[in-house]
């Protein structure tokens, strides 16, 4: 028997989630069987823990879309017991039971390896805001991106991905400017490597003008809504934009326009179906271009217990930097 995080749906359509023990009996069909160290906290998470947000199908459910542990068993020769892996995405801890668990039964097709130089608590650290943060840098890179051009700029900084995302472009020597709309955590950012503090405010407003003067070299938006539409306006010409999120919403008020006349690439970033060979390449970077010391200014400790109030806080906006999960604790 190992401890779960059991989210049931009542009869009045309304969710609750509690600590449960149960046995491997209850694990879904698939070639692995990881016994699981830590998980995190996503915004994701807080909707399969609460309100389900049309994520998950069925119940009782075990949330958790990302993981990192040990292999215990495995039917597939790419892995063998010892092994030290790593999940994120696959739509696992929502339509699949998920890392909030002592152990977990996944494809092998979704793990990769650890990557050297990281502890699996480390890895969790990082997790899928960490790993979508790296994806977004290396989009810009790949789209000409580089040190010196200008300010790059980080919205929802003070976020998982803003806050993961802030501190690799200014390990990599970028000047970064991060947006927040909490001015209390304007120390906490400036600590990651943030050049300045730009005020959600001054971002969230629509302006009638297509174009604004070019201000940045590149931007990783977890936004959206009418502050992506208003970026897209003040980026130099021929830069790009990489969207992770919505928390502004989903609607994108722009026009065409800083497309045609300034080249602007728009570019999403995806890290639940992401391929293999991408998701190595994320991994090794983060290894090597994550200042270990700096993750740790971002990670508050939790245990399964934690979750469902850790759950709403993250859906009201009120979690800062990164939440670990000791799944053991």
């Amino acid at each position: 028997m190992f401890n779960a995080l059991i989210v049931e749906k009542h009869t009045d359509g309304k969710t609750s989630a509690s600590v449960q023990q149960i046995g491997l009996d209850r694990l879904p069909e698939a070639e692995v069987t990881v016994a699981v160290e830590f998980s995190t906290v996503n915004y994701k998470d807080g909707l399969c823990i609460g309100p389900g947000g049309g994520l998950v199908r069925n119940y009782p459910h075990v949330p958790g879309i990302d993981f990192a542990g040990t292999v215990e068993s495995s039917s597939d020769p790419r892995f063998t017991a010892g092994d030290k892996v790593v999940l994120t995405g696959w739509r696992v801890g929502e339509a699949h039971w998920g890392g909030y668990s002592q152990k977990a039964r996944v494809r092998a097709d979704w793990l990769v390896p650890l990557p050297a130089g990281l502890t699996t608590r480390q890895a969790m650290a990082v997790g899928t805001a960490g790993f979508t943060a790296m994806l977004a840098v290396m989009a810009l890179e790949d789209h000409g991106m580089t040190p010196g051009d200008g300010p790059v700029l980080v919205t929802g900084a003070a976020g998982g991905v803003g806050s993961v995302a802030t501190a690799i472009l200014a390990h990599l020597g970028y000047e970064v400017a991060a947006v927040t709309g909490r001015p209390e955590t304007a120390d906490y950012l400036m600590g990651l490597g943030a050049a300045r503090i730009v005020a959600r405010a001054d971002l969230s407003e629509t302006i009638k003008r297509p174009l604004e003067g070019e201000t940045w070299a590149g931007c990783v938006d977890a936004v959206g809504g009418a502050m992506l539409a208003r970026i897209l306006g003040q980026m130099k010409y021929g830069t790009s934009v990489a969207a992770v999120g919505l928390a502004g919403g989903a609607a994108l008020p722009a026009t065409v326009i800083p497309f045609l006349l300034r080249g602007v690439n728009l570019l999403g970033i995806d890290s639940v179906l992401r391929p293999y060979a991408d998701r190595l390449r994320a991994w090794d970077r983060i290894a090597q271009d994550l200042p270990i010391a700096k993750l740790e200014q971002m990670v508050q400790p939790a245990t399964l217990a934690d979750l469902p109030k850790l759950g709403a806080d993250i859906l009201k906006g009120q979690i800062q930097g990164r939440v670990v999960v000791d799944v053991n604790a």
